[in-house]
C-alpha cells in the first residue's frame, strides 16, 4: 500500500473510528450535544436553547451538523463528536494538499503526518466543542485566499474563500472573517503588494457570504430583539476586550500550549534538523511569509486578548506542521546523523520525555481518590489502572528507542516507525484517559443509579453543579440549584414560574426541602454532601462513586 494511503487513512481511523470511546465530558462537550437534541425535539433551528433557556453566544452551525448527525446515528457520544472528528481529518487532508502545493507530496505527507500525531490536534479533534469546526474552515479560507492571490487569478477559489470564511462565522463568529483577511492583507503588506489589497474585496464574494450568514442573522434577531447586541458586542467586543467571562491568563499562557500540545513529535525534529542547511529547511519566501504571518497573528491575537483558554489556537498548528514537514522532508533527501551535541541533546530529549511519562505512570496510585474540592477536582481511579497504562508505557518505551535505533543502523525508515507507534502512544492514551476522566468529568456514570433509584415523573435536582450530561444521558430536565453560569441571560428570560421551579437559590432550595415529603439530588464533592446533611434531618445516599451522590432528601416531620 502507498504511503499516502497508510497516512491518510490512519488519522481517518484515529480520529473518527474511535470517537465513542470516552463518554462526553463536562461541560463544553454535552452543552452541544444539548443544544442538538433540543434543536431536534422543538423544531427550532434558529434560536439555541439548553434546559430551555436561550443560548446565543455562539452561532448554531456544529448544533445543526450535530442535530443532522443525531437523526441518521441517534442520539450517542459517536454521533455527538462525528462532526468534530471530520473536521479534525479534514485539517490534516488540508495540511498535505497545501504540503504539497508548496513543494511535492511527500511535504505534504510528512505535514500531515505530524499534524496527525500532534497530541492537542488529537485531544482536540475528538471532542464536541467549536474549535476543530472553526480551524477547518478559518484555515481552507486562508489557504484558498492565497491561491486566489498568489496565482492572480482563478475567481471561483475567492469566491470559495468568502463561502469558507461564512462557515467560519457560522461556527464562533467574527473571528471566521477578520483571521482570514487580517492574515492575507498583512501578508499582502509585507509581500510589498498594496495594489493587490483591494482584491480582497468582491462584490459576488461579498454577496455569497451574506446569502450565508444573514438568513441566520435575520431569523435569530426577529425571534430574540436584543440578539445583534448581544452577539456582537458582548460576545465579541466585550469578550475580547474584557475579563466578563473570567478566563484571564497571562500573555505567555499558549507557549506551553504550543510546547506540549507538539508532543510527542517534536522531540524527533531535534534528528531532522541540520543548522547547515537551515536556509534550504525552509519554504520559498514567500510562502515562508504567509506561514509566518498566519501562526503569529493568530498566536499573538489570542495572547493580548483579555480572555484565554487553551483551545483557541488550534489554528497555529497548521503552519506549525507544515514547517514541521518540510524540515522532516529535507531531511529523508539528505540523512544526517545526530552526533555531538546535537546527537546528546536529541537523546537526552528523548530521555526525558520517557521519563515524564514514567514519572506520571507512578504517580497514578499516589493520586488515587485525592481530591480538592475548592478546585472542582476530584481524581477516581479503579483498581485496575495499571492494565490501562501498559498500552502508553510500551509505546512510550518503543517510540524513544526503536525510532532512534533504525536511524542509526538503516538511515531510512525511522520516521515511518516514529510515526506508527506515536498513533499508538496516543490510542493507548485513551484507556487511562477513560478510566481517570469519565468517573468524574462525564454523567454517564450515573445514568443507571438514576434510572434505577429516581422514581418516573420525580425532579432530579443538581444541588451546586450542572452536568449536563445528566439531562442528556437520561432525556430529563433537571432543575439547578445556584450554579448557573452561562445560562443567566437565558434564565432572565423565562417566565417566572418555570425559572422557580428550575433554577433555585440555595435557599429555595432548602425551603421546598422543607415543604415536600421527598426530593431527589445530585452533588458533587462530600462537602457539598455535608451542606445538605446540615440543612435536612434524613439524607440517604443511594449511590455513590467517590465523586457523584445521589441523594434522597426526605422530610423526617412527615414519614
Amino acid at each position: 500500500m502507498k504511503k499516502r494511503y497508510v497516512l491518510l487513512i490512519i488519522p481517518f481511523l484515529l480520529y473518527v473510528a474511535l470517537l465513542g470511546f470516552l463518554p462526553q465530558m463536562e461541560p463544553d462537550e454535552v452543552r452541544y450535544s444539548l443544544i442538538a437534541g433540543e434543536m431536534n425535539e422543538t423544531g427550532n433551528y434558529v434560536t439555541p436553547r439548553i434546559k430551555n433557556t436561550i443560548y446565543l453566544e455562539k452561532p448554531p452551525l456544529v448544533s445543526w451538523v450535530t442535530a443532522a448527525s443525531f437523526k441518521i446515528f441517534g442520539e450517542n457520544d459517536f454521533s455527538a463528536r462525528l462532526f468534530s472528528g471530520l473536521c479534525a481529518w479534514g485539517c490534516i487532508l488540508l495540511v498535505f494538499w497545501i504540503g504539497r502545493r508548496f513543494r511535492d507530496e511527500k511535504t505534504g505527507l510528512y505535514a500531515a503526518a505530524v499534524l496527525t500525531i500532534s497530541i492537542y490536534p488529537f485531544v482536540l479533534g475528538r471532542i464536541n466543542i467549536l474549535d476543530i469546526p472553526l480551524t477547518l474552515f478559518l484555515c481552507l479560507a486562508i489557504w484558498l485566499g492565497y491561491l486566489s492571490l498568489a496565482a492572480q487569478k482563478n475567481r471561483w477559489l475567492f469566491y470559495g474563500f468568502y463561502f469558507a470564511c461564512a462557515l467560519a462565522f457560522l461556527t464562533k463568529g467574527i473571528v471566521g472573517v477578520v483571521f482570514p483577511f487580517a492574515i492575507l492583507g498583512i501578508w499582502l503588506v509585507w509581500e510589498g503588494r498594496w495594489r493587490s489589497l483591494p482584491r480582497l474585496i468582491s462584490p459576488v464574494g461579498i454577496l455569497i457570504f451574506l446569502a450565508v450568514v444573514c438568513p441566520w442573522l435575520y431569523l435569530a434577531q426577529k425571534e430574540n430583539p436584543d440578539f445583534l447586541w448581544f452577539f456582537f458586542v458582548r460576545e465579541h467586543f466585550l469578550r475580547f476586550t474584557t475579563q466578563m467571562h473570567g478566563k484571564t491568563e497571562p500573555f505567555y499562557y499558549f507557549l506551553p500550549v504550543l510546547i506540549g500540545g507538539t508532543l510527542p513529535w517534536s522531540v524527533f525534529l531535534i534528528r531532522a534538523w541540520q543548522p547547515a542547511k537551515w536556509k534550504e529547511a525552509q519554504f520559498r519566501k514567500e510562502e515562508n511569509r504567509f506561514l509566518v504571518v498566519w501562526f503569529l497573528f493568530v498566536f499573538l491575537f489570542y495572547s493580548v486578548s483579555s480572555s484565554k483558554l487553551a483551545t483557541y489556537i488550534a489554528p497555529v498548528f497548521l503552519p506549525m506542521a507544515l514547517f514541521a514537514g518540510n524540515i522532516f522532508r529535507n531531511h529523508e533527501e539528505a540523512p544526517e546523523q545526530s552526533t555531538g551535541q546535537r546527537g546528546v541533546f536529541y537523546r537526552l530529549l528523548l530521555w526525558i520525555q520517557f521519563l515524564i511519562i514514567v514519572a506520571a505512570v507512578l504517580l497514578i496510585p499516589v493520586l488515587k481518590q485525592y481530591h480538592d474540592p475548592s478546585l472542582g477536582l476530584v481524581i477516581m481511579i479503579s483498581d485496575a489502572w495499571w492494565i490501562y497504562i501498559l498500552p502508553v508505557f510500551l509505546a512510550a518505551g518503543l517510540m524513544t528507542f526503536l525510532p532512534d535505533w533504525i536511524a542509526r543502523k538503516k538511515q531510512t525508515g525511522w520516521f515511518f516507525s516514529a510515526y506508527l507507534l506515536c498513533c499508538l502512544f496516543l490510542v493507548g492514551l485513551l484507556f487511562p484517559l477513560n478510566d481517570f476522566l469519565s468517573p468524574y468529568r462525564s454523567a454517564l456514570v450515573a445514568k443507571e443509579a438514576i434510572a434505577r433509584h429516581v422514581p418516573r415523573g420525580k425532579l432530579l435536582y443538581q444541588y451546586r453543579v450542572n452536568f449536563y450530561g445528566i439531562d442528556f444521558y437520561n432525556k430529563i430536565r433537571t432543575p439547578i440549584v445556584e450554579d448557573f453560569g452561562e445560562l443567566g441571560d437565558g434564565i432572565a428570560k423565562l417566565p417566572e414560574a418555570e425559572r422557580k421551579e428550575y433554577f433555585l437559590s440555595a435557599q429555595d432550595f432548602f425551603e421546598k426541602g422543607r415543604q415536600e415529603k421527598e426530593i431527589y439530588c445530585i452533588t458533587q464533592h462530600e462537602e457539598r454532601l455535608k451542606e445538605l446533611r446540615a440543612q435536612f434531618a434524613r439524607v440517604d445516599i443511594l449511590w455513590e462513586n467517590g465523586a457523584f451522590y445521589l441523594l434522597r432528601i426526605r422530610n423526617q416531620e412527615q414519614d
